[in-house]
C-alpha cells in the first residue's frame, strides 16, 4: 500500500484514475486543482504524484507540483501525464526530475503497470536513503561515554553478544543510556543493515500498540481502513527494542512470547500467521521479578527475555566517568549548537560530581545545557548550576573524581576546564588544556592503582590492562 496524490483538472479522470489505485490496495488523494495539491504534498509526504502537465483551470502547472514534490525529503515519485503527445513537454518533465510519463488516452493496465514501477523504484530508493543515514549515525561504542570499570565491563559484554541472535535484556535507571546500548548491539552485529525499530511500550494503549507492534487487516476494526504492516514485520531481519517492557498489556505478553519462541506474528484481524527473522533487545528500569510477584508480567516471558542481562551502572555508580561525558557534551553539543566554546571551572566540575544524579545522563545534559545558557564569559561557574547540585553532600575521598586511563573515547580539541581563581568578569581565563587537565588525573589514578597493588608495578600493570612499560611511560607523564 502506498499513499498517492492523484492531480488532473478533469473530473472523469480523477475519478477513474482514483478508483483503480484504490482497488489496488492504495491510500489516494484525488485533486482537481493543483494549488490545494501543492499545499498538501509537504504534511502528507506522498510516496507517489501522478499529475496532469497542464492544468487549464489552475494558476499552478503540473512542471510546479513536479518540482515542489522533488524537493521533498525523500523526495516523491512522479508520473507526469500529458495530452499533447510531445517529445518536448515528456523531456522537460523528465528532466526536472520525473520518474516517467503517459500520453493520454491511456489504457489502465499501461497505467497500473508504470505505477507498479515507480512505487518499485521508490522503495528502493527509500531504502537506500535509510541505509546511507543508519551507517552515517552507525552507533558504536563512540557513542557510549565512559572508562569506569563497570563500563568497561558493559564493553566487553557488548562485543561478546552483538553478532549472537540472543535475546537481550537491558537493565537500568531512566536516563542512563540503555537505548545507545541497544543500537551498539545492533549495529555491531550481522543484522546492522537491516532496520533497528524503537518502540517505547509504555507511550501507547493497549489497542494501538498491539496494531503497531503486529499490524492489522483492513476492516479489523473501526479506523482500520487499510491492511497494515507491524514493526515486527518492519523489523524482519533486524532488530526490535522494546523499552519500558513492564508496561506491557498481559495479552500482549503472550504474543511477544509467540514471536520468541516461534517467530510468529499475527496480525489484528488476521488467521494466517507471518514469520519473521527479528532479534528482540527488551529493556526496564523497574525490576521485573517485582513485576512476577504481582501477577502484571508473565515469568515464562522474563526467561525468554533475559537469555542475556546487562545491567547499566548509574551515574552515581560511577562518577568518575562524570568529567568525560561532561567535556563530550559541552564540545560536542554544547558548543556546536551555540556557536562558540563553552567551558567550566574545575570547582563547577567537581560540584557536579558531588550530586547523585537520580536522572543520570540526561539529567546531567540538561544541567549542563542550562548552565551554558546562564553562564557569563560562556564560562561556566558553580553558581551557575542549579541549588540541588550545589547543596549535595561533598563525595568520600575513596570516590573522588578521576579520569581512568586507556579510555575508549579520548576528548581532544577545545573543550577545557579553567581554574576557579581565573574566572572574572573582566579577565580572560587561565586555561588549562582537557590535555593537560586529563593526563594529570591519569596519572593521579595510576598511582592509586600502584598503592592498591602494594607499588608492586607489574601487578598494577595487570590490573589496568596495559603493559608494564606504558605504565611507566605514563607515570612519567609521557604519551604511550
Amino acid at each position: 500500500m502506498a499513499k498517492i496524490f492523484v492531480v488532473d483538472d478533469e473530473l472523469t479522470m480523477v475519478q477513474m484514475v482514483t478508483e483503480t489505485l484504490r482497488a489496488e490496495g492504495h491510500e489516494v488523494f484525488p485533486f482537481t486543482n493543483a494549488v490545494p495539491a501543492l499545499e498538501a504534498l509537504e504534511p502528507q509526504h506522498p510516496d507517489l504524484v501522478v499529475v496532469d502537465m497542464v492544468l487549464e483551470k489552475s494558476r499552478v502547472q503540473g512542471l510546479d507540483v513536479l518540482a515542489k514534490a522533488r524537493t521533498l525529503n525523500p523526495p516523491s515519485v512522479v508520473i507526469v501525464i500529458t495530452g499533447f503527445g510531445t517529445v518536448e513537454t515528456a523531456v522537460e518533465a523528465m528532466k526536472k526530475g520525473a520518474y516517467d510519463y503517459l500520453e493520454k488516452p491511456f489504457k489502465l493496465e499501461e497505467f497500473k503497470a508504470c505505477v507498479e514501477r515507480a512505487l518499485s523504484y521508490n522503495k528502493a530508493i527509500s531504502e537506500n536513503l535509510y541505509l546511507r543515514k543508519q551507517l552515517n549515525e552507525k552507533y558504536q561504542f563512540n557513542k557510549i561515554i565512559g572508562t569506569s570499570a563497570r563500563m568497561q565491563e558493559i564493553f566487553k559484554l557488548v562485543e561478546r553478544v552483538s553478532d549472537t541472535d540472543s535475546t537481550v535484556l537491558v537493565l537500568g535507571e531512566s536516563g542512563t543510556g540503555k537505548e545507545l546500548v541497544a543500537r551498539a548491539l545492533h549495529f555491531n552485529s550481522r543484522r546492522h543493515l537491516a532496520p533497528f525499530i524503537p518502540v517505547n511500550c509504555a507511550a501507547l494503549p493497549e489497542n494501538l500498540l498491539e496494531s503497531e507492534l503486529f499490524g492489522h487487516r483492513k476492516g479489523a476494526f473501526t479506523g482500520a481502513v487499510n491492511d497494515k504492516k507491524g514493526l515486527f514485520q518492519e523489523a524482519d531481519g533486524g532488530t526490535i527494542f522494546l523499552d519500558e517492557i513492564g508496561s506491557m498489556p498481559a495479552l500482549l505478553q503472550s504474543r511477544l512470547l509467540r514471536v520468541l519462541q516461534d517467530g510468529e506474528v499475527r496480525r489484528v484481524g488476521d488467521n494466517t500467521p507471518a514469520y519473521v527473522n527479528v532479534r528482540v533487545i527488551a529493556a526496564t528500569n523497574e525490576p521485573l521479578q517485582k513485576r512476577i510477584s504481582e501477577g502484571t508480567f508473565r515469568e515464562d516471558l522474563f526467561y525468554r527475555l533475559n537469555v542475556i542481562p546487562i545491567n547499566v551502572p548509574s551515574l552515581r555508580e560511577r562518577r568518575e566517568d562524570i568529567p568525560l561525558i561532561a567535556a563530550n557534551y559541552l564540545r560536542h553539543k554544547i558548543s556546536q549548537r551555540l556557536g562558540h566554546r563553552v567551558q567550566m571551572t574545575k570547582h563547577a566540575m567537581q560540584m557536579l560530581g558531588n550530586y547523585d544524579w537520580p536522572g543520570n545522563v540526561r539529567e546531567l545534559e540538561n544541567v549542563l545545557e542550562r548552565a551554558s545558557v546562564l553562564c557569563e564569559n560562556n564560562i561556566i561557574q558553580p553558581h551557575d548550576l542549579p541549588t540541588n547540585v550545589l547543596e549535595a553532600k561533598k563525595v568520600e575521598p575513596a570516590q573522588e573524581l578521576h579520569t581512568s586511563i586507556d579510555s575508549l573515547y579520548p576528548i581532544s580539541g577545545n573543550t577545557e576546564f579553567v581554574e576557579k581563581s581565573s574566572v572574572s568578569a573582566g579577565n580572560p581565563a587561565k586555561i588549562e588544556s582537557l590535555k593537560d587537565f586529563m593526563r594529570e588525573q591519569e596519572v593521579s589514578y595510576l598511582n592509586r592503582i600502584l598503592s592498591q597493588a602494594g607499588g608492586d608495578k607489574e601487578k598494577a600493570a595487570g590490573l589496568l590492562g596495559i603493559s608494564l612499560a606504558t605504565l611507566y611511560r605514563k607515570l612519567a607523564g609521557e604519551e604511550a
